[in-house]
Formats: C-alpha cells, sequence, structure tokens
C-alpha cells in the first residue's frame, strides 16, 4: 500500500494566512488577533496587533485548535453544542479547552488536514470572514 505525501503548512503559509486574515479585517475596520496551528496543533505562527485586547491571542488560538481538532469550522459548531445538540456533552479533556465560537477555519491541501488558522477580536460571523478569507489564499 502506498501513500501519497502531503506537502506540510510551511512557515510561509503561516504568514500568508495572518497577512490575509489581517487585511480583511483592516478593510473591516476591525483588530484582530490571528493564530495558525500546524497539523500536530503546534503554534507555527501568530500575530496580534497592538490595539487588539489581550484576550482576543487566547480566543484565536482555541478557535483555531478546535477547527482542528473536529477538523470543521468553528462556526459550523456553534449549534452542535446547544442543548440537544450533538456535541452537547463534549467531553474537554483535550491538552486546550475547545471553543465554539467562530473565527476557526481548518486548512486543508490536496483533501488532507495540514493546519488550522483562528481569528479572534471582532465579532464571531467577522472572525470567521476573517478566517475563511484568509484560507482561501492558499487555494
Amino acid at each position: 500500500m502506498s501513500t501519497t505525501a502531503v506537502a506540510p503548512l510551511t512557515l510561509q503559509d503561516a504568514e500568508l494566512l495572518i497577512a490575509e486574515a489581517r487585511r480583511a479585517a483592516e478593510a473591516a475596520g476591525v483588530t484582530v488577533s490571528v493564530t495558525v496551528l500546524d497539523a500536530g496543533g503546534h503554534l507555527l505562527a501568530f500575530r496580534r496587533d497592538d490595539r487588539a485586547v489581550l484576550i482576543s491571542g487566547e480566543t484565536s488560538t482555541r478557535k483555531a485548535y478546535t477547527a482542528l481538532q473536529l477538523n470543521t469550522p468553528t462556526a459550523d459548531l456553534v449549534d452542535a453544542v446547544q442543548p440537544g445538540g450533538l456535541f452537547h456533552t463534549l467531553p474537554t479533556a483535550l491538552d486546550r479547552p475547545l471553543l465554539f465560537i467562530a473565527g476557526g477555519v481548518p486548512v486543508q491541501r490536496d483533501g488532507r488536514l495540514i493546519g488550522a488558522v483562528g481569528v479572534g477580536g471582532g465579532a464571531p460571523d467577522q472572525d470567521h470572514g476573517f478566517a475563511a478569507t484568509a484560507v482561501q489564499a492558499l487555494v
């Protein structure tokens, strides 16, 4: 059985993701923090604007981690954690607690998960849009 190698998320990719997310946020007049994780959940790159609230850095990191762990945009998971939702009783005994707020988007290459980007600082729907815009720049 042979497997096809997929190029991992590089630092150059991470810098592009951050630049695109920040560009989209700046166009909307929003100050954000952006986190990029590799496929193993390791911090590959991070950027927090000096004007962003301090908690936006932790928020962006947890959004990226959640998108990576579940390989789904966090915007698609909001209803799943409500009472009666699919993940309502999902344990949070992982390395880092999950965060079910829009703004985390998995990054795939050739159909395989290679990392995730998280954006924090704007409204959840804005953060999702900024993250999704950034991921589209890699396509």
